[in-house]
């Protein structure tokens, strides 16, 4: 058992909170991942997720958008995860998956285009929505391609495979995706892991331009990457939650010493 430091009321001082993960707990077949996480989600900001290999970060991130349901076996326990304002239990059997998912978009560690031109990856979630006329999807895709950072880099090539941009475009390509539905949270899995250093700086100043606009959870094993683009951090350690703090109090002044520990390069 993980030592748990209870958060003080004043960490999340002065943001709103979009969504409260309660006392949840995740299963693979018999096997408990996660144990009983409790963690508040500050509205627009970012929120990190650090820790060793193996200790439940991404299976905690994609808690968040239902992604284990994809899978037989699985199973959510607790009290489940609620979007604020209206406190809806996203995990709860009476909710739409596929809903979630469009109001919690994903990005994942390795950009995934499907093989599809530029447009069609974009558009892909308002076709599956079926709701919008040619031209409002013409300039949501506009929109969101911008809100990535790609549009002047691909608007006279829209029509080419989104596979023949280089990587970086290719996640940017992938952010463009996860924001056409204009989403309430977006999850971020190592989003740059598999790029360049150039690369890797043109997606953290998109998260940075992003948060202004959208909450924003990240999971990374880059400490560096945490301090820079971060506003709350949650350390995670054997699928417990051991330390969450605003980032600055994590890398400077943490409590607990497992989190020094691993911030300081001791393990992991």
């Amino acid at each position: 058992m993980v030592e748990t430091l209870n958060v003080s009321p004043d960490v999340l001082a002065g943001a709103a909170v979009k969504a409260r993960v309660q006392d949840l707990s995740f299963y693979y077949g018999t096997h408990r991942v996660l144990k009983n996480i409790t963690l508040s989600v500050a509205e627009k900001k970012v929120t990190a997720l650090i820790g060793p290999s193996g200790c439940g970060k991404t299976t905690l991130l994609r808690c968040f958008n239902r992604m284990h349901d994809l899978y037989p076996g699985n199973r959510y326990d607790g009290g489940g995860i609620r979007l604020l304002p209206e406190n809806t239990n996203i995990l709860g059997a009476d909710v739409d998956p596929i809903e979630v998912r469009m109001r919690i978009s994903m990005v994942f560690q390795k950009a995934n285009p499907f093989p599809k031109t530029v447009f069609e990856n974009v558009a892909y979630g308002l076709r599956v929505r079926g709701d919008l006329k040619k031209s409002d999807i013409n300039e949501r895709v506009e929109q969101a391609l911008r809100g990535a950072a790609l549009w002047d880099e691909v608007k006279d090539r829209l029509h080419s495979l989104g596979a023949n941009l280089s990587g970086g475009q290719q996640q940017r390509l992938c952010i463009a995706r996860a924001l056409v539905t204009d989403p309430e949270i977006i999850l971020f899995d190592e989003p740059t892991s598999a790029l360049d250093p150039i690369a890797t700086g043109k997606v953290e100043e998109l998260v940075a331009e992003l948060k202004t606009r959208v909450t924003i959870l990240i999971v990374t094993h880059n400490m560096q990457q945490a301090a820079r683009v971060s506003d709350f951090t949650g350390f995670m350690y054997i699928g417990e939650l051991a330390e969450f703090d605003r980032t600055e109090k994590i890398f400077t002044n943490p409590s607990n010493k497992l989190t020094e520990d691993y911030i300081t390069g001791r393990f992991g």
